[in-house]
């Protein structure tokens, strides 16, 4: 269930992320949304592992926000270059 919440908390950091940077996108918003989750995924995996934040916690949130931010920074990076 802990994984499913990340998914959707991925979803919409995602979103967000989308939102925080605009612009064109090589894989526009549905690729956008699924980095978003794999943000999200990293930040959950990444902050339990350095005991920043318990399950549930709001931190959480913000983290994935941020993870989503940076792993479509590094997309963009990558997809630019090609």
């Amino acid at each position: 269930m802990d994984l499913l919440g990340w998914v959707v908390i991925g979803l919409l950091a995602g979103a967000l992320a989308k939102l925080v940077m605009p612009g064109r996108d090589p894989g526009g918003c549905i690729v956008t949304m699924l980095l978003g989750i794999a943000g999200s995924l990293l930040a959950g995996f990444l902050g339990r592992l350095a005991g920043l934040y318990a399950p549930g916690q709001n931190g959480g949130f913000i983290a994935a926000i941020i993870g989503a931010i940076i792993i479509l920074i590094v997309y963009r990076f990558f997809a630019a270059r090609r």
